[in-house]
């Protein structure tokens, strides 16, 4: 581009410079051959890997010689009109997010020149007398306005042009960023439930040979099998649940819900894991919490993986989940959900990153405790679907809590 102006206000110069000599005005002609002289070498500079050189030595140039010029022809001339020209040159040389203080000096360098010539009435930079003013004048005056206008065309249109090739360039590089996207959650949801499928034929032939009185060295392995099949059934179906919450906005499925009643099948879940670790599984919820209507697998999903993070970060102490009433109308229920468990807390510079996908506390949390670090993301994700948010409080080796508040229609 800037190869291409160089050279074009080369041609103008040479123009300018056999214009001057056909008028008679010798010291302008010579001014006008080295300005030619000039752009030729800001256009070999942009050849030759200097850009920036370029670009501030075309710019300067062209500045000084419009105003060079319109103080040798007076103000009569026009020829400053050239300098709206220069003014929105930057906008084209150089990038809006990255160069703003260039375009800032570039677009005020034309703005002071054209203060100047008109606070010293056009004779800042020299003071001739011209052989025929009149004549030169009127002359001159046609070829600035016809010039300026056809350059500021020409600015606008080919302006537009490389805005509409940015936009089109960001369209297509958009859509085929989002068709990778779609095409890794497709293969990763294909693939889930493909692996998913023989993975619950072994738990299940697991259960089958621990029932089927194993000799004592073999039950230790069965066991390990039957622990393993699960880590890896968990975690095909949190990468499942995640793709689908990344490709489709999460759709709630609500029913009328008995939630003393359904909260009650969670705590039977996870009270052997419990007490497999000699820890205190609690349930505290308000008995007067009437039927209301909510999307009770989502909400079990949020409440499982609170709960199964809880139990995985607690070595002692307990495990609470509570439900409470917060207000009531005879509309609506207010209700707050807290997951509150004494094991290792999480560091106060972790507890934002914790929500993003495939992300721990620490890489000594993968490693001691394992996980994918997409339950939370998903967590969040599904609250945020019911018009809330989770929020955590935490203090190392004092443990963590959870919650989050819901507002329920009544059933």
């Amino acid at each position: 581009m800037i190869f291409i102006t160089s050279m074009t206000c080369l041609t103008m110069s040479v123009l300018w410079f056999v214009l001057a000599i056909y008028l008679e005005i010798d010291g302008l002609s010579y001014y006008l051959l080295g300005a030619a002289f000039l752009f030729l070498i800001a256009a070999i500079l942009s050849k030759n890997g200097h850009p920036k050189i370029a670009r501030a030595l075309f710019l300067i140039i062209f500045n000084v010689s419009i105003s060079f010029v319109s103080a040798f022809l007076g103000k009569e001339a026009s020829v400053e009109f050239f300098l709206i020209f220069a003014i929105g040159m930057p906008f084209i040389f150089f990038s809006f997010s990255r160069e703003k203080i260039y375009i800032f000096i570039f677009c005020l360098l034309p703005f002071l020149f054209w203060l100047v010539l008109y606070f010293t009435n056009f004779k800042s930079f020299l003071n001739i007398e011209l052989k025929n003013p009149v004549r030169i004048r009127n002359i001159v005056y046609h070829v600035s306005i016809t010039a300026t206008l056809l350059l500021v065309v020409f600015q606008l249109v080919y302006y537009s042009y490389i805005n509409a090739r940015a936009n089109k360039s960001a369209h297509s590089t958009k859509q085929e960023a989002i068709d990778a996207s779609d095409a890794k959650s497709q293969f990763l949801s294909t693939m889930s439930h493909e692996i998913r499928t023989p993975l619950n034929a072994v738990i299940g032939l697991s259960h089958i040979l621990g029932d089927n009185n194993p000799k004592k060295d073999q039950i230790q392995n069965i066991e390990a099998l039957n622990y393993s099949g699960k880590i890896l059934l968990n975690l095909l179906n949190n990468v499942l649940d995640f793709t689908k919450i990344q490709s489709t906005n999460i759709e709630l499925d609500t029913i009328p819900v008995d939630l003393p009643e359904a909260v009650k099948q969670i705590k039977k879940i996870h009270e052997a894991s419990c007490l497999r670790k000699n820890i205190v599984m609690n349930l505290e919820i308000d008995d007067d919490i009437p039927f209301v209507w909510l999307d009770i697998v989502r909400f079990n999903q949020i409440i499982n993986n609170l709960v199964t993070n809880a139990i995985k970060f607690t070595e002692e102490g307990s495990v609470t989940l509570r439900f409470k009433k917060i207000n009531t109308t005879n509309e609506s229920v207010d209700l707050l959900t807290e997951i509150i468990d004494t094991g290792i807390g999480i560091p106060e510079d972790k507890q934002d990153s914790i929500w993003e996908a495939f992300t721990q506390a620490s890489s000594a949390t993968n490693r001691l405790y394992g996980g994918t670090g997409l339950g939370l993301p998903i967590v969040k994700s599904i609250v945020e679907a019911m018009g809330s948010q989770v929020k955590i409080d935490s203090k190392i080796d004092k443990g963590s809590r959870f919650y989050f508040q819901v507002n329920l229609k009544r059933a």
